[in-house]
């Protein structure tokens, strides 16, 4: 016998720990079906859609948070050169081109294989640390896709710190 092949009973979808979080922070939810829960956060550059996926066959929760920024054909190319130097950047997740919707999706998962159960405070940072990461990023896309700029230089200007404010 495989160690794929051991099976687990699970105590509880872990989707309803998404649910369970987001009611406890009064975060307005949807519950679209057993295995899925979508949601609307609002951050500093753009409202963030962000859904949660239970996969069993690879016991991981998934979560996908999409910006409102289309991608128009003529800077597809510079976009994936964008992707590819932000995601040498980013320590877990991954950004993506949704070419169905032709947006941009930020992925990541947590792995709770052999029955774990996700703590609340798992789902609070999944969340949070995808949030922070769409952030530090979003002006890169809106330069590369709206401005015009190059990837590189993209990457310069949201890369550049400031210290202090205005």
């Amino acid at each position: 016998m495989s160690l794929m092949e051991l099976e687990f009973e699970r105590q509880s979808n872990p989707v309803d720990m998404i649910e369970y979080v987001a009611a406890n922070n009064d975060w307005a939810f949807e519950r679209s079906g057993e295995d899925e829960i979508a949601m609307t956060v609002e951050g500093k550059w753009a409202d963030y859609h962000v859904s949660f996926s239970w996969m069993e066959e690879f016991e991981a929760l998934h979560l996908g948070c999409a910006f409102d920024i289309k991608v128009p054909e003529a800077r597809v190319n510079e976009v994936t050169k964008l992707l590819a130097a932000i995601n040498g950047q980013v320590l877990m997740g991954h950004f993506d081109l949704w070419r169905q919707e032709d947006v941009i999706i930020f992925r990541q998962s947590l792995l709770l294989a052999g029955g774990a159960e996700p703590t609340n405070r798992q789902v609070e940072v999944l969340l949070s640390s995808a949030l922070d990461t769409c952030e530090a990023y979003y002006q890169a896309f809106q330069f590369v896709i709206w401005s015009g700029l190059d990837a590189a230089k993209a990457m310069e200007a949201v890369l550049f710190e400031t210290v202090g404010e205005a």
